[in-house]
């Protein structure tokens, strides 16, 4: 079937004269996909509607922080009665404290906390952090996973295993990109010679526990295990960035899953309850560091602002209900095992990676993937004939190949099997072209 379009392609054509490509955030320009953005106009529970009144079941959930689905009645009425007594003070509320005590009191890693606006700002701050408490400056990231749009983090990898990166943005001085060093993903022996030949100027390793901003590059809890012993070893303190893993493959996110206990931990998505939030939480001689108590720096106007911290903690509130998260992860193995036997009872060179709720479509005949390298760039023409057959079928995917996709507890078994034929359906005429 045609959807219509026409209401989305004058907003967007409106839009383009209004902002850098006509969009706030680049993905939602199509530019991997090719075709109109499609212009949403509300939710409610796995659906989302278009300004044209295409319904969709929805699989991006706002890149991850829906966990309950739109318009979730608890997370809406906590906005709703926040939001009627003021929208922001600028002074301290017991919205924080509530939300900041269900959080610590319930995952093991942390003990102090602060809240900010945005996931790039929370590992922004963690990096500000690891160089004041450590007192060196140099970090390590690795290629593949994504920490947000600040300066220092915005570097590709160099021309060797263990050299200095390269600026990924114009903009970013190669000073900044300098004191990074980008080492590819799982690769324990590039590790070692990084701190081999910086081993006394690493401040802070990062890394995405679950890499989840270039495919789900799950990683081999080996390799986790060996990079805490060489940061501990080093004096290095390890930040799991966990904007998009934390408390959505548990409460307590990849920290929990894996058993692996890191220094810093940076949050943002699932704790706004669809609200602009993000945070970052360590240990409490860690944490002392943070400005008013140390003389690291960090402050912002809308921190902790009232109304996403009341609906943060009515989201989280359910995500604490009994086997909660088990039943999330064992209907979402269910949908990609049933897609995963599709394509292989007809030979396609395909495979559905999932953790918890979160999955990804991989055009590939690897049984993993755990490096960027590692991911077959021709299976994004493939993923651009899928995206397209189901946006005209009912369900949205994230415009691009290598981003994730996410359920809901909002996703009933109907609607996952019904997506489900959708998406059998895609890949067969994806293969078949």
């Amino acid at each position: 079937m045609m959807r219509k379009e026409n209401q989305s392609k004058k907003l967007f054509e409106e839009a383009l004269g209004l902002f850098p490509g006509g969009v706030n955030s680049p993905v939602r320009a199509f530019k991997s996909v090719g075709g109109t953005p499609v212009f949403m106009k509300e939710g409610d529970g796995c659906k989302v509607t278009d300004e044209d009144g295409n319904t969709y079941i929805d699989f991006c959930c706002s890149w991850g922080p829906l966990i309950h689905g739109h318009n979730r009645s608890e997370v809406t009425q906590a906005i709703v009665n926040t939001a009627s007594k003021g929208a922001s003070f600028g002074t301290p509320t017991s919205e924080e404290n509530v939300l900041g005590k269900l959080i610590l009191d319930n995952h093991r890693y942390i003990d102090k906390i602060r809240f900010v606006s945005s996931g790039t700002e929370a590992t922004m701050s963690a990096l500000r952090l690891a160089r004041g408490y450590t007192g060196r400056d140099k970090i390590i990231k690795f290629d593949g996973c994504y920490h947000g749009h600040s300066d220092g983090l915005l570097v590709k990898a160099g021309s060797g295993l263990a050299t200095f990166g390269t600026s990924s943005s114009a903009g970013v001085p190669q000073a900044y990109a300098g004191e990074t060093i980008v080492l590819p993903l799982n690769d324990e022996a590039a590790l070692k010679a990084a701190f081999e030949n910086y081993k006394d100027e690493i401040a802070a390793v990062i890394i995405e526990p679950i890499p989840a901003n270039n495919g789900l590059l799950l990683q081999d809890k080996v390799f986790l295990n060996a990079l805490r012993s060489i940061c501990t070893d080093a004096g290095t303190l390890l930040i799991f960035d966990e904007v998009i893993s934390g408390f959505r493959v548990g409460f307590e996110g990849a920290a929990g899953y894996y058993d692996i206990d890191p220094d810093i931990i940076t949050f943002g998505k699932i704790i706004g309850g669809g609200m602009p939030v993000g945070a970052y939480g360590a240990k409490a001689q860690i944490m002392a560091s943070v400005s008013p108590d140390g003389d690291v720096y960090q402050a912002g106007t809308l921190s902790g602002n009232p109304v996403a911290m009341a609906a943060g903690a009515a989201q989280l509130k359910i995500c604490l209900e009994d086997g909660f998260y088990d039943d999330m992860a064992t209907k979402t193995m269910r949908f990609v095992d049933g897609i995963n036997a599709f394509c292989e009872a007809r030979g396609y060179d395909f495979k559905m990676f999932s953790v918890g709720s979160v999955f990804w479509l991989s055009f590939s005949d690897k049984s993993h993937v755990r490096k960027a390298s590692e991911i077959q760039g021709e299976g994004m023409n493939k993923y651009n004939i899928l995206f397209h057959y189901l946006l005209n079928n009912g369900v949205y995917m994230g415009p691009s190949g290598y981003e994730v996709g996410f359920v809901s507890s909002a996703h009933t078994e109907a609607d996952l099997e019904l997506a489900k034929e959708k998406i059998c359906q895609g890949l067969e005429k994806a293969f078949t072209a």
